[in-house]
Order: C-alpha cells, then sequence, then structure tokens
C-alpha cells in the first residue's frame, strides 16, 4: 500500500518580544493589529499561529492575559488555525509573567523553552540612531549581561501547570544541542510523552549557528536521540529564515516563518505582513512537491486536544 504523502505544519509568530516598533512599521503591536495579522496568516497557509502580545500604547511586549485576551478570542472566532501561546513572553520577565497568559487560556499549544541561555539582542541597538519609543534602546542593550532563564525546576513546573494542568502540548523550542539532551531527559522520565514538536532554532546570539551544518548536526542529534516519534520544524531568525526553512522541509521537516523571526522579506526588503512570509514558505514547499497541513491535519499530527477545549 503506498505511504500518505507528507504534510509540513507551517507555524507562523506574528510578533514575539525581540524585535521593536522602530525596527519595521509592519510590525504589528495593538491586538486589532496581532489578530488581523494572525488570521491573514492562516487562510495564508499556517496551520498554527505562535503568540506573543504587546502593551498597545507602546510596543513593548506585554504578559498580561487582559491583552492576549483582545486578540484570542477573535482570531480563535474567524480561522481554524491552532493557537500557540508563548511561555518565552519577553526580556525581564518572570517564570510567572511569561506563563500568565498560557496558564489562563489553557491552549492547545504553548511554547518551552529547553535550557537557559544567553540571548544576545544588543548588537541591533547599533542600527538605529532614532527611536519611536523611549524603551527600546535600554530593551535590546541589557541582553549584553541577559541570562533567559529555563532552568529543570522551571522546565518541570510549565509541564506540570500547564501541560498536565491544562492539557497544552508544546513547541519544544531547542536553541542549541544540549536542549536536545535537556528533552530527551524529560521524555525518559516520562515528563513529556510523544508526539513531540521539536522547534529547532538557529542564528540567535548565544545558541546554535545558522550554517547549513548546524541545521544538520540538530537534525543527526535529534534522530538519534528521539527516534521515529517526533515532529521536527525549523525557525532561522533574520535573512536565514528562508534558506533553512527550505532546507530543512527538504530534509522532512516543518517550517517556521513570521515577523518575530525576520523582519525582511527579501534581501534589504522589509516584509509587509506575516502572511506574506507564510505566501512565500508555502509557494516553496508546493513547488518541492511537498503538500501543506491543514489545522485539522496538523492537530492529528501533534494529537491536540482541539480548539473547542481551550478557556477563551
Amino acid at each position: 500500500m503506498a505511504k500518505s504523502p507528507r504534510k509540513v505544519i507551517i507555524t507562523c509568530a506574528v510578533t514575539g518580544g525581540v524585535h521593536t516598533p522602530t525596527m519595521s512599521p509592519h510590525l504589528p503591536i495593538t491586538p486589532e493589529e496581532i489578530a488581523e495579522q494572525a488570521i491573514d496568516a492562516a487562510n495564508a497557509g499556517a496551520a498554527i499561529v505562535h503568540l506573543h502580545a504587546r502593551d498597545p500604547e507602546t510596543g513593548k511586549p506585554s504578559p498580561s492575559p487582559d491583552v492576549f485576551a483582545r486578540f484570542l478570542q477573535r482570531i480563535k472566532g474567524e480561522s481554524d488555525a491552532v493557537i500557540n501561546i508563548t511561555t518565552g513572553g519577553g526580556h525581564g520577565m518572570t517564570l510567572e509573567e511569561r506563563t500568565a497568559a498560557a496558564r489562563w487560556a489553557k491552549p492547545e499549544m504553548a511554547s518551552l523553552n529547553m535550557g537557559s541561555m544567553n540571548f544576545g539582542l544588543y548588537e541591533m541597538a547599533g542600527k538605529y540612531t532614532t527611536w519611536k519609543y523611549d524603551w527600546e534602546p535600554a530593551y535590546l542593550e541589557m541582553t549584553r549581561d541577559f541570562i533567559f532563564r529555563n532552568t529543570f525546576k522551571d522546565i518541570e513546573w510549565v509541564l506540570k501547570e500547564i501541560g498536565e494542568g491544562c492539557g497544552t502540548r508544546f513547541e519544544f523550542e531547542c536553541y542549541d544541542i544540549g536542549h536536545l539532551y535537556t528533552l530527551a531527559h524529560f521524555l525518559d522520565r516520562g515528563l513529556i510523552k510523544p508526539p513531540v514538536f521539536v522547534q529547532t532554532i538557529f542564528g540567535i546570539r548565544g545558541g546554535i549557528g545558522n550554517d547549513p551544518e548546524d541545521l544538520m548536526h540538530m537534525r543527526r542529534t535529534a534522530d538519534r536521540l528521539l527516534g521515529d516519534d517526533y515532529q521536527w520544524s525549523i525557525l532561522a531568525a533574520g535573512r536565514s529564515q528562508m534558506p533553512l526553512a527550505t532546507m530543512g522541509a527538504i530534509m522532512g521537516g516543518n517550517v517556521r516563518v513570521g515577523l518575530e523571526d525576520s523582519l525582511f522579506i527579501g534581501k534589504g526588503q522589509l516584509a509587509t505582513s506575516n502572511a506574506e512570509q507564510v505566501a512565500k514558505i508555502r509557494r516553496i514547499v508546493e513547488e518541492l512537491g511537498l503538500d501543506i497541513a491543514t489545522p485539522t491535519e496538523a492537530r492529528a499530527m501533534l494529537d491536540l486536544k482541539g480548539g473547542n477545549q481551550v478557556a477563551f
């Protein structure tokens, strides 16, 4: 019997906590902008939308469930996309703040970083001389002396509170080889159960690089540690976004794009929306002879509880 064709899950990370408003006029800030861009990304082919919130007055990353509520309900009502809520939040937030929205919303999916790390954004501060908001340069510069904390205890707590407590499954964000070993450790302990959605992340200062060999090394290591029962996805920052996503898709992976990860659609050309990036990677994937997964298919592939089982 012929094997069913592989489906590629496209995730779109709509706004994130990395880029600041000065960097692009197209970065969604308000709940209305985040909702519109998430819905448009879903219509363009994203099965999953990965969501952060921002203060609508200043554009600064916000952990407030009240702000999340202003766009989550609309996205759910106007698309069938899987809603994935960050537990990474923004730099300087406590673990309780970072996870507040996910604990309230009980989503189908949430992100979970698999290790503490240096997370350097400070180099971006040198690219601008004027700023839209006063908080932006200090927010970037503080990462010169900042550790993004995700201890074993922190991870255990999130798995219990949001995984067991909310019926939520995770996008396990792995920024380096050691994070894959941590993920395998929690699998061995039975605190994580397959199928596992592994988001390997390339090109963040403090994590693994963005060379094609880095991607191949992460894939080989994940295969060795995790076996067959995992879904692999590729996220590359900045100019590496489309090349490494394409390479990963060829190698059997799923893909993530979005303005959280890169503000550009081509060399020196700002993307005008998240949907523009989704449409580009969808075109690439389909021209490779691969099919994209619908939200329903992604739910089946990742064993999600369904959009009718969330709290919003």
